[in-house]
């Protein structure tokens, strides 16, 4: 089959696929028909954001099949940076265009300037190992698993759940107020208790959301970076689950909420619960310098919640506090903790992220830095500025939204193509050490829960008392999203990158947004057909770590059923899901067809039964045991 006229996904036009390391000769072919009397092209490449002067690099003829002409050139940069590029082309009737239609391909235009991207990253750009095999496993640390251990010091103004089970309150109060004030008790003893059935699952990294000292059950309104929340434990039991957690291949990595802190903190203290001090009660306050103030005490805060006071993260006191070598970040590295993901990391600054990045991998170069960025990082814009992410120097892996997003839209809607070329754009943009830890989750604290998404009424734009009333599933639709939901995990552990399971969702948990996706684990009420299916998978990502950084090829993708293989150093697998409720057939490439082991599911000859999958693996590949 011919080559399209420019395609940077197809080896034959581009080589290598991708992001590419500093000082990496990239080379471009273009394939001009020859009765398009077209030729002499120019490959004309834009760093990020840079229009006005282009690098232009002329192709040369490199050979006729008597239909096409080729022509190639190769470009490399010696500096981390965002590339766009088209090419220009002369013809009988003056300049053209070569520019990236929707779907990926080279069209001829005239002033179009749709372009493809490359990224060039720091070549010294390493990932953590222990993010690139097995399971990471995010938990809400209010709502996890509450132990018999006595708190100590807990304010008396939070209000505790007697029954474990019931919701969360999201009614306003008679002040029309959402304060967040009441609690289960979950607790990092809790979590240390659980960590055989975590272990059961394939777990081998936990990611903790905030536990410091905060009023509210969410605590991304710190209190005091330098305390565990008193509902949570100490600093014992953080060392406790830590030390436990890692005699069984298990890492710890906690939520960094550094771009703001509380209204009521240690540090801006406007309820005075600390005292008289406090950058909002005294304008000498060692932390005035740390806020925003526009006329103090009138002062900016974070999305305009007044009880969320940004931080000034360019403060030399504020950024020492944090990142310096007696800092937070060391404090919490030091006792045991494995990483952080960043809070809103698309809101603090470059310079920021640079020093936070220095100092965690100055303490521990295998330490994780995993960023909160909901689009595409590799060329996100935040307030004008272009950003950097992951060109070397800042973050490691971001959450991995755009993944999510386009394969529950796929498995309720059947929407194949988004989910075709979101994965394809994801591979395409971002640096390989990045992909191998690229963190991807079908629920978070911040979304609906999975099984809603794919078995419950649409949220829309419904308010809280909507989705409080229509929180729950009947049968029938729980059914649905279940069966639904095994099929995007499938799909999502499939991936490359390390799936990231919300807690609760492998026992059936639903929910909408804040609080519904915050309920508590159904100890004792558990799906145990669910949590073996995420056995299953887990055991797969762990005996299979290759799976992380393996290739990637896509079979067929329609809006019924979409079918992969994951190419690895020694294996392969292929990977089928049908998302109907009838059965239908599937292309099997040949090397599945001669020798092939089922990992999971199955198939009838050719056929996918309804809501049916299966996971092969080539028989020349050995578990990693």
């Amino acid at each position: 089959m011919l080559p399209s006229m420019f395609d940077s996904r197809d080896p034959r036009c581009k080589t290598p696929f991708g992001a590419v390391p500093t000082d990496e000769i990239v080379t471009f072919r273009v394939f001009l028909p020859i009765s398009s009397q077209l030729d002499a092209p120019c490959l004309l490449m834009f760093k990020a954001d840079q229009w006005d002067c282009p690098e232009r690099v002329p192709m040369v003829f490199s050979g006729s099949d008597g239909v096409v002409n080729t022509y190639r050139c190769d470009f490399k940069s010696s500096n981390p940076q965002l590339y766009f590029y088209r090419f220009e082309v002369s013809g009988i009737n003056g300049q053209a265009r070569i520019v990236r239609d929707p779907d990926g391909f080279g069209r001829l235009a005239l002033h179009e300037d749709d372009m493809w991207q490359l990224t060039v990253y720091d070549r010294n750009l390493k990932t953590p190992d222990f993010l690139k095999s097995g399971v990471m496993y995010q938990i809400f640390p209010d709502r996890f698993c509450k132990s018999a251990k006595e708190k100590q010091n807990v304010p008396s103004d939070r209000w505790i759940h007697q029954n474990w089970y019931e919701l969360p309150e999201y009614l306003p109060n008679q002040n029309g107020e959402v304060t967040n004030s009441d609690y289960f008790g979950g607790d990092l003893a809790g979590i240390t208790e659980k960590l055989p059935y975590l272990r059961s699952l394939g777990v081998t990294c936990l990611y903790l959301n905030p536990i410091f000292e905060a009023h509210s059950n969410h605590r991304y309104n710190t209190a005091d970076f330098e305390k565990i929340d008193p509902l949570l434990g100490d600093e014992e039991d953080l060392q406790a689950l830590c030390a436990q957690a890692k005699k069984m291949g298990i890492a710890v990595i906690i939520d960094g909420v550094f771009n703001h802190t509380g209204s009521d903190s240690i540090y801006f203290n406007r309820n005075r619960r600390y005292g008289d001090g406090g950058a909002y009660n005294d304008y000498n306050s060692p932390y005035h310098s740390w806020y925003e103030f526009t006329q103090w005490p009138q002062y900016n805060s974070w999305w305009g919640f007044e009880t969320l006071p940004n931080l000034n993260e360019r403060d030399p006191s504020y950024s020492e506090f944090i990142c310096g070598e007696n800092g937070v970040l060391r404090r919490w590295l030091n006792l045991g903790i494995s990483g952080y993901r960043l809070d809103v990391a698309d809101e603090l600054p470059d310079e920021f992220l640079d020093k936070i990045c220095a100092s965690i991998k100055g303490f521990d170069p295998e330490a994780a830095v995993i960023g909160e960025v909901w689009e595409d990082a590799s060329n996100k814009s935040a307030y004008g500025v272009r950003r950097r992410y992951l060109l070397g120097h800042q973050l490691d892996s971001v959450m991995n939204y755009p993944f999510r997003d386009a394969i529950l839209n796929y498995i309720r809607n059947g929407d194949s193509n988004h989910l075709h070329h979101t994965i394809l754009s994801i591979l395409e943009h971002y640096p390989k050490p990045v992909l191998d830890v690229l963190m991807t989750s079908l629920s978070t604290h911040d979304v609906e829960r999975a099984i809603t998404v794919l078995g419950g009424e649409p949220i829309g734009r419904n308010d809280r008392i909507w989705q409080g009333h229509n929180n729950t599933l009947n049968e029938w639709q729980y059914d649905l999203g279940k069966k639904l939901f095994r099929l995007a995990s499938i799909i999502q552990y499939m991936l490359p990158g390390i799936p990231c399971l919300y807690y609760g969702d492998e026992a059936g948990l639903y929910g909408y947004k804040d609080p519904f996706n915050r309920t508590c684990y159904p100890w004792g009420r558990e799906d145990k057909e669910l949590i073996e299916t995420f056995r299953t998978l887990g055991k797969i990502r762990t005996e299979y770590p290759a799976l992380s950084s393996g290739g990637y090829r896509a079979v067929s993708f329609t809006q019924d059923a979409v079918s992969f293989v994951r190419d690895c150093e020694d294996c392969s697998f292929y990977v089928a899901v049908n998302r109907t409720h009838r059965p239908v057939a599937i292309p099997l490439p040949g090397e599945f067809e001669r020798s092939a082991r089922v990992l999971f599911g199955g198939l009838d000859g050719n056929l996918l039964a309804p809501y049916g999958y299966v996971i092969l693996v080539s028989e020349s590949c050995p578990p990693d045991l």
